[in-house]
């Protein structure tokens, strides 16, 4: 049958847009279908909009082979479309004397993932390269940097739209029917409720990812995770940057840990931590900086009394609670779910930013064989 379109994506985030740009390249007639007046609203707009390097991540897993390709990808596409980055490096800093170990079981993961560069340093040889840095000794990876994810995102649609793509905005995805033969009647909703059929179908709306996965049918619920609510806040320093390098203690459970950088304006901003929460909230409670100063005080003493204010906060869509394993990421396709033709993202929350542009390289290979 003629489809309207080629392929569909749900969610105009870096994740989506980059599944979509991935298809475009390709030859395939590409819709993005956006529940929001403009792209990147949800979780690829409030992170840290730091470029990793692949450090932590278990062997063999997606989120250690899709960061690294992610990354190696990412730097020349952000240089080449003139989107603003800073490759600044990471210093991943041992605070206490037990830490020193847990670096070296860092490096030694980084290594496996075939990450470029990393070293372990001594204190002197962080103190040289941070002078106001406490620690005991530090990992050096020289491969990590900050960039405008919104820069990014633009220039993700651009390549979609020069390709005759089209990116709908304010354009909710309201439902999906598999069609006899292959393909699926998509319904979405908006001021112009519209139906469309489409040969491949890609959902990756982040937050709604579970939502959106029940709306199509004959979709098996069980295959669907439980969809966790990971809130992270930031606060902004009032005063110079004190150091030029992302600086990041060990990880924690669940996630990397409160961290700092220096944003491409030059301002020094912590966080996120971590607190599982039951809703989508926004807000910044102004209690939680005196953890922040506790915690930033490991390996910035310096920083002054009340020179922290709240900015803002970003929730992660996670698939494990509270001391359950992290788990990696989900790019399921028929043979999780049944359904020829859709690959349903879940859990794309860190390293998925960096991620982005491998993970549409992956989406795209798997939808049309040949991966």
């Amino acid at each position: 049958m003629e489809f309207d379109f080629d392929a569909a994506v749900v969610g105009a985030g870096a994740v989506g847009l980059a599944c979509a740009w991935s298809l475009a390249k390709r030859d395939l007639s590409v819709v993005v279908l956006e529940k929001e007046r403009a792209i990147g609203q949800g979780v690829s707009s409030r992170n840290s909009e730091v470029i990793h390097a692949g450090l932590y991540y278990p062997a063999g897993s997606l989120k250690a082979r899709l960061c690294v390709q992610g990354r190696r990808a990412l730097y020349p596409f952000l240089e080449s479309r003139q989107v603003a980055y800073r490759k600044c490096g990471k210093l991943v800093v041992a605070t206490e004397p037990g830490d020193v170990e847990r670096l070296e079981a860092i490096r030694d993961q980084g290594e496996i993932n075939d990450v470029e560069g990393i070293a372990l340093i001594s204190r002197a040889e962080a103190v040289a390269l941070e002078p106001q840095l406490r620690a005991q000794a530090a990992l050096v990876s020289p491969e990590s940097g900050v960039f405008d994810s919104h820069g990014y995102m633009l220039a993700l649609r651009g390549e979609i739209e020069d390709r005759g793509g089209a990116v709908a905005v304010a354009t909710p995805f309201e439902g999906a029917t598999p069609l006899e033969g292959g393909g699926f009647q998509v319904r979405a909703g908006g001021e112009a409720p519209a139906e469309l059929t489409t040969r491949l179908l890609v959902t990756a709306p982040g937050l709604a990812a579970q939502a959106v996965a029940a709306r199509i049918e004959g979709f098996p619920a069980a295959t669907i995770p439980a969809l966790h609510y990971g809130k992270g806040v930031y606060f902004r320093l009032r005063g110079r940057a004190p150091f030029d390098r992302l600086i990041y203690p060990p990880p924690i459970p669940g996630a990397l840990g409160t961290h700092y950088r220096k944003d491409l304006g030059g301002q020094a901003v912590f966080g996120p931590d971590l607190a599982y929460v039951e809703s989508e909230d926004y807000s910044v409670d102004s209690e939680r900086a005196a953890g922040f100063y506790a915690y930033v005080r490991k390996f910035w003493p310096g920083l002054p009394d009340g020179s922290l204010d709240p900015d803002y906060a970003g929730l992660r869509p996670k698939i494990h609670g509270p001391g359950e394993p992290q788990p990696d990421f989900r790019l399921d396709g028929p043979e999780v779910h049944g359904l020829a033709g859709l690959v349903a993202l879940f859990g794309i929350e860190s390293p998925g930013l960096t991620s982005s542009l491998a993970i549409g390289e992956a989406v795209a290979a798997q939808l049309l064989g040949d991966a």
